[in-house]
């Protein structure tokens, strides 16, 4: 296990129109310097479809291009929601000497630890950043999408991030090619666990298996905390009221 070093500033900023926060982290990260701590932003958007920089409009099924928000990191089309945690990683790359490659390669473990420790198997794929349910995975769960990754370096720092499904209205996704494949599906942490051996099936942690069972907010606040540990960082949740636009502000 990767040992703790420092703290790291979590913001937990509840539910967020999307714009709202995208701004801000633009914000933030442009009036960064260099000895700028680095943050992780932990929030839950209202219902948004954003599409990556080369994204392409022909993965939108029935949705006009007014209806999506474009925005500069990579990948393709995706949805954001209530139940979903997202978390944005704004990191200075630069001075931690690390590599976009390995900065993917934590987040994705870390998720995939995150997931096994609540009795659900995942995985990696080739050339598809994000997560999956492993292919073993019961009731014909298998490689379908639990979580999506997007990030943007600008002057060697860090920003979106990495969205993981807790409970959600799987809907949406309906109406695009998520993240730019015509046969993907989606799924979240509420139906892997109802496809999952119970307790006395499996040698497993108890976990809920009701979709009503599931704390979306205790579960972003232990996924958040993943992400840090991921980091070698110690997490240091910080309340906001979205005055992160400054980040050198001593106020």
């Amino acid at each position: 296990m990767m040992r703790a070093q420092k703290a790291l500033t979590i913001q937990e900023l509840g539910r967020r129109p999307y714009l709202e926060t995208w701004e801000a982290m633009r914000a933030w990260t442009t009036a960064r310097e260099p000895d700028t701590e680095d943050q992780l932003w932990l929030v839950e958007h209202d219902p948004v479809f954003t599409l990556g920089l080369a994204g392409r409009t022909e993965h939108l099924l029935g949705l006009e291009p007014t209806e999506v928000v474009r925005v500069e990191r990579g990948g393709q089309v995706t949805y954001h929601g209530p139940g979903q945690a997202v978390v944005y990683v704004l990191l200075n790359l630069a001075r931690r000497q690390m590599s976009v490659r390995a900065l993917v390669q934590r987040l994705e473990q870390a998720t995939i630890d995150w997931l096994g420790h609540h009795g659900v198997n995942a995985q990696r794929r080739t050339g598809m950043p994000g997560v999956y349910l492993s292919a073993a995975h019961p009731n014909g769960l298998g490689l379908a999408k639990i979580a999506a990754l997007g990030l943007k370096i600008t002057r060697g720092c860090s920003f979106h991030g990495i969205a993981l499904n807790l409970a959600m209205d799987l809907s949406p996704f309906e109406r695009i090619h998520p993240c730019g494949f015509a046969d993907l599906r989606v799924t979240d942490l509420a139906r892997a666990l109802q496809a999952t051996p119970t307790h006395a099936e499996a040698d497993v942690n108890p976990h809920p298996s009701r979709h009503d069972d599931l704390n979306v907010t205790a579960l972003a606040r232990s996924f958040v905390q993943m992400m840090a540990s991921s980091l070698e960082c110690e997490p240091a949740f910080l309340d906001s009221d979205m005055q992160a636009s400054n980040p050198n502000s001593d106020d």
